[in-house]
């Protein structure tokens, strides 16, 4: 399978013009249920929100009327991101090393720290792009990134 993507030619093994490889098209998308975050905060309260998300992250879901819209699209995000990444969440990642907040436009952005920013650094992972969309009862996040070959 080939994707083409402006004057460049994407395959498995990677983009490039020319049979000169230079980057490569990772994704990672998850799907959450609202009544699975409802249930956590219910359960675990605080300790669940400080483990799972940044205080930024809890701050802007806050500000909304639909907070567990808010963070279950977060959540799936930071797996869509894990994912992407091929680690899923084990070792020494932190649910809070993956921070997703708006820009001024309310355009979902990643920042990332701790053991995901080592992990994505050795990749060679030069951005991540993020969207974030919901239905009455669920969340889907879809992460895409681009790594140096």
């Amino acid at each position: 399978m080939q994707i083409i993507l402006w004057n460049t030619v994407c395959s498995r093994r990677g983009c490039g013009l020319g049979g000169k490889e230079m980057e490569k098209i990772l994704h990672g998308i998850d799907l959450v249920d609202f009544g699975r975050i409802e249930e956590m905060i219910g359960r675990h309260g605080d300790h669940f929100l400080d483990r799972i998300f940044t205080k930024t992250e809890q701050h802007q879901a806050n500000e909304i009327k639909n907070r567990t819209e808010r963070l279950a699209g977060r959540f799936a995000a930071k797996e869509a991101v894990l994912k992407l990444l091929g680690t899923g969440w084990r070792g020494k990642i932190a649910w809070t090393d993956i921070e997703v907040i708006n820009n001024e436009y309310g355009q979902p952005k990643v920042n990332l720290d701790g053991e995901v920013k080592k992990i994505a650094s050795r990749m060679k992972v030069k951005d991540i792009s993020l969207s974030i969309t919901h239905t009455a009862n669920f969340a889907i996040a879809s992460a895409v990134g681009l790594a140096e070959e």
